[in-house]
């Protein structure tokens, strides 16, 4: 069972979402947006994040920019669940250190299958800071 911190400004995403991650054993704590969940990263580091993109106040990839320069912040999955679809924002939130990327609508079955692999990887040894390499 991992902590899973799903961060979306819509709250009928919190729900399907977390309904999903607790329906497969996950603890599930929500924020409406990237400063609120900051401040639960800094308190609690979660296992993995779960993203949105455009949120108010600060974008997906800032908020994990951010989170990956917070100390344990390397080793959180961090999975980007948005409607961009663009190529150029999927690089960009690459670039800004994500681990998946995923577009809404989506499939349950998949979501859980990504962030299970997500976990997995990150739990690995050497999956500190250079497990991107």
């Amino acid at each position: 069972m991992a902590g899973v911190l799903v961060v979306d400004d819509d709250p009928d995403v919190q729900f399907v979402v977390g309904l999903v991650l607790k329906r497969f054993g996950h603890d599930v704590v929500m924020a409406a947006s990237g400063q609120a969940a900051l401040e639960i990263a800094a308190r609690e580091m979660p296992d993995a994040v779960i993203l949105d993109w455009v949120m108010p106040g600060m974008t997906g990839p800032e908020v994990c920019r951010r989170l990956r320069a917070m100390p344990g912040g390397d080793r959180v999955a961090v999975m980007m669940l948005t409607v961009r679809v663009g190529e150029e924002d999927v690089e960009a939130a690459f670039r800004a250190g994500v681990d998946d990327y995923m577009m809404k609508p989506f499939s349950h079955e998949e979501f859980m299958a990504r962030v299970e692999s997500m976990l997995a990887r990150v739990a690995q040894p050497g999956s500190g800071p250079d497990r991107r390499s």
